[in-house]
């Protein structure tokens, strides 16, 4: 018996954590917003987005992120100051280009796991089947 990947439960890579769970301010009801919640609002996947950030390299990171934060309206600070709220969270990006490990959680990121379309598709089959037997053998002539 295998065991299984210890990251089938939560496929996203934890060295993105920090950063997509960082604050970008308050909306305008008071709430902390994080890099998470902006990259989503603006209609992105934030571990792609992240996963593309980290193979940017540190400067061009920080300017996509300034260009991104300056489209969010929902935090009112970063109208005046995305450029300064990018360079701080552009620090909190794991280093890209020289890790390994990076670019395999990269690559994870942006391609998923091949087998877990696979397993995801077994256990809707199964499902249906199952389904399928109870209504046909719950269907009798009821004598």
């Amino acid at each position: 018996m295998t065991m299984a990947a210890p990251n089938i439960l939560n496929p996203h890579p934890p060295e993105f954590d920090r950063f997509l769970y960082a604050s970008v301010g308050e909306d305008r009801n008071g709430y902390a917003v994080t890099v998470l919640s902006t990259l989503a609002r603006l209609g992105l996947d934030p571990w792609k987005e992240t996963a593309e950030l980290v193979t940017l390299g540190r400067d061009a990171a920080r300017a996509r992120l300034g260009t991104l934060l300056a489209r969010f309206r929902d935090v009112p600070a970063l109208a005046s100051d995305h450029g300064k709220i990018a360079q701080d969270l552009s620090q909190l990006l794991p280093e890209g280009r020289t890790s390994g490990s990076q670019k395999r959680a990269a690559s994870t990121v942006a391609g998923g796991s091949p087998g877990a379309s696979g397993a995801i598709w077994a256990v809707l089959a199964i499902v249906f089947v199952l389904f399928q037997m109870f209504m046909v053998g719950g269907s009798g002539s009821g004598q």
